[in-house]
């Protein structure tokens, strides 16, 4: 081979490495794009489940004061506070389920831009809210008294000697029967 068949082969190689290498960087490109569209629309997916498990529970919220509110007397101060904080949160949950997430997010950090003491106020309350509600959640737990079948929680000696329960080792935990329910419905005479 000459000197110029050997540098057409290689410019011929290096040609072809070049049409490859673009191709393999297109293909990589469009997957990319394919990942990152697949991701944004989880995400997207994600955060609106998530806003209408919100806009749920505020409603469901809205809906326990409209009971209280019910319960309570005629007039009184209470019944008409918890009437319009009922009434407050169920609008806002149902502006929460017709709205966007991008807007909630703009209005969000509109607000926050506009009042950043009242949003930092506000982030701090909601924060020791979600922390109180977890301990009370935590703390009622506790509170339970449970037997060594039910989920595997097993009571410390004096705990099991105040509950009335035997000790850890004295039976297995399918030796604690359940009770019978009776669920039948008794006919009317």
């Amino acid at each position: 081979m000459t000197d110029s068949s050997a540098d057409i082969n290689m410019s011929r190689t290096a040609e072809e490495a070049r049409a490859a290498a673009h191709g393999l960087r297109d293909e990589a490109a469009s997957r990319l794009a394919q990942a990152r569209d697949a991701a944004v629309t989880g995400a997207a997916a994600g955060a609106e489940t998530a806003k209408d498990r919100a806009a749920d529970e505020v409603s469901a919220i809205a809906t326990a004061l409209r009971r209280a509110s019910d319960e309570l007397r005629d007039g009184s101060p209470q019944e008409r506070t918890f009437g319009q904080i009922a009434e407050t949160l169920a609008d806002m949950s149902d502006g929460v389920r017709d709205k966007d997430m991008r807007d909630i997010v703009q209005d969000v950090s509109g607000f926050a831009r506009r009042n950043p003491l009242a949003f930092l106020g506000g982030a701090a309350l909601l924060g020791f809210a979600a922390t109180r509600f977890a301990k009370a959640g935590q703390d009622a737990d506790a509170d339970t008294p449970r037997t060594a079948g039910d989920g595997g929680y097993h009571p410390e000696p004096h705990e099991a000697a105040e509950l009335g329960l035997p000790p850890r080792s004295a039976a297995p935990a399918s030796a604690f029967p359940t009770p019978a329910v009776n669920t039948s419905v008794p006919e009317d005479r």
